[in-house]
């Protein structure tokens, strides 16, 4: 019988096994080990430069707005030859350091590189705080962010006229406090709110621009509340200011023209009627390029020289209410729908807007080859929802829609107008705009909708030419207090300090001991 028969038969009567080889089965199992760290780090390298984000959180905290996306994006940033510096001067003991270092590192990572970030712990780095300190020429006892967006040289401080020191029109602080929004409950102040990517986005516009553009407030024309710290007026200052935009007033009676430094006008809720020399001032305003101009109209309440100015440009202010009237009962909240085909308002397109207080309508004129030939394009911004209509004889009676007096659909609550070549590359620059709203009361701010101040900043940034800043705006995050009584505190304690330890030590002991077993 052969060797090789013999091995078989010794296998087949159950002999004895060969034994392993244990040098190859380890070198095997070290190249495996090898070549599975060697992916491993592949993989990391790799997700290091190629990446996506996913914001988890319930709404979105941690995803910055599309108008600050779109900034970021913009020529303003992304031309830039020296990049943006901002210092997070921020003790890691605060209770917002990792939302603003969040906030910070997406504005960075968005920038592509325009933007470079330094976080600063003034606690643990307190070389670093006196070489800040001294180059800024400010104090770090607070925690706060500095942008620096000079493009030279310059000095970080000059000298003003009364002998003090101000900062560089390209130097902008965001301190923390800024950031949190505080209401007074029971005659305590407390913080309800952040606000951080508001103030970012402001204070990097304002660094960037160097100074803020200045739109007239025509204060003897406008008849709005500016009594108290929660008025219409102050509501309307604080969201142009937002967007780097200074509303300064002045009274158009013995003007002669508006101007050259002034990027537009505001005129709010116009009473009294134009004289025809100030009306003529207004004309030759609106035909110089890169006129801009903010209406907002009272409902009813359009003087007759005003409404003939808009009516020649193809926004006729109606003299109605806009009502609808719903299972009995009226409503008088304007509810619309933005309409399509707007560029500066792409991100609210086709979603629904709703006016509180008193609303009227605007008669619209799109299309119109009288205006076509002047070169006006008037276009509807939001139209009125189904069922609504426009009023004549509001408050005398019980309304009922009569087509004979009453305004009827296609209705809308807000226009806009451009004069010129707004289509070509070449003079889409030199064009003039205006926004229409047949509405004031959206600007009281116990009235004001997040949709509503979208709208107002969208359009103002299109009326001075700043596209880039456009779209759905920055949410102010809530902070919430969850109230617990002191039994409820001590049970969570005691969970945290025994029972989960405990419970985790028994687990441990069942594992041992079946392993023992």
């Amino acid at each position: 019988m052969s060797e090789a028969s013999a091995e078989i038969s010794g296998k087949k009567s159950g002999g004895a096994p060969r034994k392993p080889n244990r040098w190859g089965v380890g070198t095997l199992s070290i190249i495996q080990l090898v070549l599975l760290l060697f992916v491993l780090g592949g993989l990391n390298y790799l997700s290091s430069f190629h990446y996506v984000r996913k914001d988890l959180s319930r709404d979105g905290n941690y995803t910055l707005s599309n108008s600050t996306r779109r900034y970021l994006e913009s020529e303003a940033i992304q031309q830039r030859d020296k990049p943006v510096k901002w210092i997070m001067a921020f003790r890691r003991s605060s209770p917002f350091y990792e939302r603003v270092r969040a906030l910070a590192e997406d504005y960075t990572r968005l920038s592509g590189g325009k933007i470079e970030l330094e976080i600063l712990d003034p606690l643990r780095s307190p070389d670093r705080t006196q070489q800040v300190t001294a180059a800024y020429d400010i104090s770090l006892v607070r925690d706060l962010l500095l942008i620096d967006a000079r493009t030279d040289e310059s000095a970080v401080t000059a000298q003003e006229q009364g002998g003090t020191r101000a900062l560089n029109p390209n130097v902008k602080i965001v301190v923390a406090d800024e950031m949190l929004v505080h209401t007074t409950y029971q005659g305590q102040r407390r913080p309800t709110g952040f606000k951080g990517e508001d103030l970012l986005t402001a204070r990097l516009v304002e660094a960037i621009e160097g100074r803020p553009r200045k739109m007239l407030f025509l204060s003897d024309k406008s008849r709005i509340d500016a009594e108290g710290e929660e008025s219409s007026w102050k509501s309307l200052e604080e969201n142009l200011r937002l967007q780097n935009i200074q509303l300064t007033a002045m009274e158009l009676a013995g003007m002669k023209d508006i101007p050259e430094d002034a990027e537009g006008i505001a005129l709010v809720a116009p009473r009294y009627d134009f004289t025809d020399e100030e009306i003529a001032v207004l004309e030759r305003y609106w035909q110089r390029p890169r006129a801009a101009l903010l209406v907002l109209l009272k409902a009813n309440e359009t003087p007759a020289k005003l409404r003939a100015f808009l009516r020649t440009n193809g926004v006729t202010p109606q003299r109605d209410r806009v009502i609808a009237r719903e299972g009995g009962r009226i409503v008088t909240h304007a509810r619309g729908t933005y309409t399509y085909g707007v560029d500066f308002l792409s991100d609210l397109a086709l979603q629904s807007a709703m006016f509180n207080g008193a609303t009227s309508s605007l008669e619209v004129r799109e299309g119109a080859e009288d205006l076509m030939t002047r070169k006006i394009t008037p276009f509807g911004l939001i139209r009125a929802a189904e069922g609504f209509w426009g009023e004549t004889k509001f408050g005398e009676g019980d309304p009922v829609f009569d087509p004979a007096e009453d305004s009827k659909p296609p209705l809308y609550l807000a226009a806009s107008v451009t004069r010129g070549d707004e289509s070509s590359d070449a003079t889409a620059n030199e064009t003039s705009r205006m926004i229409v709203v047949a509405n004031t009361d959206f600007l009281d701010p116990t009235r004001q909708r997040t949709e509503n101040v979208d709208f107002l900043a969208s359009s103002v940034n299109w009326l001075v030419g700043r596209k880039s800043l456009t779209g759905t705006g920055p949410r102010s995050i809530g902070t919430y207090m969850l109230p617990l009584l002191d039994s409820q505190v001590q049970f969570i304690n005691r969970a945290n300090l025994f029972f989960m330890p405990a419970a985790l030590l028994i687990v441990g002991a069942f594992v041992w001991s079946s392993r023992r077993a």
